[in-house]
């Protein structure tokens, strides 16, 4: 009987809803892949600009008729959350064949893509230092408005239904602190625009060059990593640190800033997320300056790394300056928990978020507190002097089971295929959480399925496995539909 009035309240996604929004969201993508396109013209790289102006005529041609169809502003909740899941899947398939101009094969091109667009800096190429510059460019670029987030960025430039920019902002993840979706997405826009001109500039002080300068930051602010570098940071110098500031700037929940722009200084510093974030940064990097020592590194030089690889586990950025392959078991555990727990909710970064650990912990303690007190007692779980609903804690859940149970099932074809486990396992988590560190599993040689088991990792991680699954739900795509449109 439940199942059947379930049944009866149950709408399947409209197509012509889906369509529209798509479509505008791929008009979005044609302006955005105008910018590669502008800097292989610029660089003299005749084979991507070709492809990137091949990519976009395409798209508009899907995209416009798309764009025009009719519909309500009523966005159903699964619409929402196909539409965004579906963009980072588009907007990598739309970068993929301007990247096979580099001789890769499609999968190897999409692979990157993906990588980019989830803002995850997994790289399947032995090399990058002897590449084109516009294809650098591109592969930071996509991290950037990935890291943004698509929805977001649509929201702000495009979309004009209240209720369904309200319904796309918050499956993306963010919590809103203004009154307007629209206002919210702008002054979001407006922190991340901000972050990144500061980052190009206090690299070009630090005498980066300019390609240096605008890639690392558009990847350091979007927790992205891809550097230009083979060796990621570990010949920059100074300059890493300064990257390293930029990703925890990214790693904190943007729509925070809008407290400094108040000039609430006291409110942003007394924020208990970002405290916990700085706090297991802290410890994270505490624990492999240890750990660097014990293994005989003197000790400035392994305050260095461990400040850059601290930072960039936690705030899932994936930037390195040594070797993660060559590190002990012991450091790869503490890279691995750094990278499951990740940055702030709101934040470009992956992982489960602070805040769903935050809730996890208080659970936990309210569990253990109950236990000393009577049958008949009454308590409320709280954090940060607020009731947690029912929906909070099973949200919070929710993303640290299914985040745990996609790690562990992507883990056993790795394990199947011989790789070492702990290697393997933070391969996975790594591209889980969005983060790019790897053991050097991760490589052309690399068989295509287990690629594509990374592939399928970075998306979910990006989407935080809901969106991504109610796609893959046959309910989703059948069944009765509401008829307003």
């Amino acid at each position: 009987m439940a199942a059947e009035r379930l049944s009866i309240l149950t709408y399947a996604v409209r197509g012509r809803v889906v369509g529209k929004y798509l479509g505008q969201l791929g008009l979005v993508l044609v302006a955005l892949t105008l910018i590669p396109l502008a800097v292989a013209l610029a660089a003299g790289d005749a084979a991507i600009a070709r492809r990137c102006g091949e990519a976009a005529l395409l798209l508009s041609a899907v995209c416009f008729p798309l764009a025009r169809l009719r519909v309500t502003a009523h966005v159903q909740a699964n619409e929402a959350l196909v539409i965004c899941a579906l963009a980072f899947v588009l907007a990598s398939l739309v970068m993929s064949w301007p990247f096979m101009a580099l001789g890769m094969g499609f999968v190897d091109a999409w692979f990157e893509a993906v990588s980019g667009v989830t803002t995850t800096g997994l790289s399947t190429l032995p090399s990058v230092a002897d590449r084109a510059p516009a294809f650098l460019f591109a592969r930071a670029w996509m991290q950037w408005y990935g890291g943004l987030g698509i929805a977001i960025l649509w929201v702000a430039l495009l979309f004009n239904h209240q209720f369904a920019m309200r319904r796309l902002v918050e499956s993306s993840g963010v919590e809103t602190l203004v009154t307007t979706a629209r206002l919210h997405a702008r002054r979001v826009l407006g922190v991340y625009g901000v972050l990144t001109i500061v980052g190009i500039t206090l690299l070009l002080l630090l005498r980066e060059a300019p390609l240096s300068a605008v890639t690392h930051a558009l990847s350091a602010v979007s927790t992205g990593g891809f550097s230009m570098h083979d060796d990621s940071l570990g010949s920059m110098g100074p300059a890493r640190y300064a990257v390293s500031l930029l990703s925890i700037c990214g790693a904190v929940s943007l729509p925070l800033y809008h407290l400094l722009h108040q000039r609430h200084w006291a409110g942003f510093f007394r924020d208990n997320e970002l405290r916990v974030l700085l706090g297991m940064a802290a410890v994270t990097c505490l624990l492999l300056w240890l750990l660097l020592l014990q293994g005989g590194m003197a000790a400035e030089a392994a305050l260095g790394h461990a400040v850059v690889m601290g930072v960039s586990a936690q705030t899932t950025t994936g930037y390195s300056s040594l070797s993660v392959a060559g590190l002990d078991a012991a450091a790869k555990w503490v890279l691995i928990l750094a990278m499951f727990a990740g940055g702030c909710v709101g934040s470009t970064a992956g992982g489960v978020k602070v805040l769903r650990l935050r809730v996890f912990g208080r659970l936990v303690q309210l569990i253990l507190r109950r236990t000393a007190l009577p049958a008949h007692a009454v308590v409320e779980p709280l954090l940060d002097g607020r009731r947690l609903e029912n929906d909070d804690i099973q949200r919070a859940l929710l993303v640290i089971g299914l985040f745990g149970a996609g790690v562990a099932l992507s883990w056993l074809p790795f394990l199947l295929a011989g790789y070492a486990p702990l290697d393997a396992l933070l391969e996975v988590t790594s591209a889980t959480g969005t983060v790019g560190l790897s053991t050097g599993i991760t490589h052309t040689s690399l068989a295509a399925p287990l690629k594509l088991v990374l592939i399928a990792d970075m998306l979910l991680g990006r989407v935080e496995f809901v969106a991504l699954l109610v796609v893959l739900w046959p309910c989703t795509w059948f069944g009765r539909r509401d008829s307003a449109l």
